[in-house]
């Protein structure tokens, strides 16, 4: 990277309001913070709107809270909207049930590079302890402490990750996840951000890699670094995965590199 750019760090929530205490909590500790915060928020009620607030002269950049109203998960829409209002160069993505290693921003920067998006990968806490941890606010976590499941995912050697980055490249895409991934802003208006045909959960963040990936943006390795901890909830309703399943493929079969309805409805 040749300069450092410009970061918003965008948070999707619903109706969470605990968890997204912690979330913001774990980004006030940030070593390194974003220029802006950009919550992407796709429908909570008046609990979470009145935590933002009280969190607006805490979190020492500027917020933007992005809403629309609840009309089922439209995790894709809110997202391009919250994209489209983000003003720095290169946008991180999270989720509001994550809490975020101290390094997690500092990490993204480090590895951010032209012509690339990161894909990272999340440690995961059980349910009896996700409880702890919200009744405690707890934000730091040891390697070794008990609840945490797919103990690699915790553990951070970003030296180590860039020495295996000379080695192995990163190509895949059903290990991605949403909740941690970043990208340059000018990459994601190219393939027009989520599309916006993909409704309910599911496949979103995979199709939009696809077109990614047709346009020619490579994966950096993200292991051993870019830590978070995704608190336990229960699944999402799964009911339109076939449906979004169809238009995954039709994006890898067409070589598509833009959607029809994304991103440029809010620019």
């Amino acid at each position: 990277m040749n300069s450092t750019p410009t970061i918003s760090l965008l948070i999707a929530t619903y109706n969470w309001p605990a968890a997204l205490e912690l979330c913001l909590r774990s980004v006030i500790q940030q070593q390194v913070l974003p220029a802006e915060v950009v919550i992407a928020d796709d429908g909570s009620g008046e609990e979470t709107r009145l935590l933002i607030e009280k969190y607006r002269p805490l979190i020492p950049v500027p917020l933007q809270h992005i809403w629309h109203a609840d009309d089922g998960f439209r995790l894709g829409m809110i997202r391009n909207k919250a994209m489209a209002a983000a003003k720095g160069d290169y946008l991180i993505q999270i989720d509001g049930d994550l809490i975020l290693h101290p390094l997690f921003v500092k990490d993204h920067m480090e590895a951010a590079r032209k012509g690339y998006f990161i894909g990272g990968s999340r440690a995961m806490i059980t349910e009896e302890f996700s409880n702890e941890v919200l009744a405690n606010k707890q934000l730091l976590f040891s390697f070794f402490e008990q609840g945490i499941r797919n103990r690699f995912n915790a553990l951070h050697i970003p030296a180590l990750a860039r020495l295996v980055e000379v080695f192995k490249k990163e190509k895949g895409l059903f290990n991605l996840r949403g909740c941690n991934m970043s990208f340059w802003k000018k990459d994601i208006i190219a393939v027009n951000g989520y599309n916006e045909a993909i409704s309910g959960w599911g496949r979103e963040d995979t199709e939009l890699v696809i077109r990614l990936y047709n346009l020619g943006i490579k994966r950096v390795f993200f292991k051993l670094q870019g830590i978070v901890y995704h608190l336990y909830h229960k699944e999402f309703d799964r009911s339109r995965l076939l449906k979004n399943d169809e238009v995954m493929e039709l994006t890898m079969q067409q070589k598509l590199t833009r959607c029809d309805k994304g991103i440029d409805q809010y620019l």
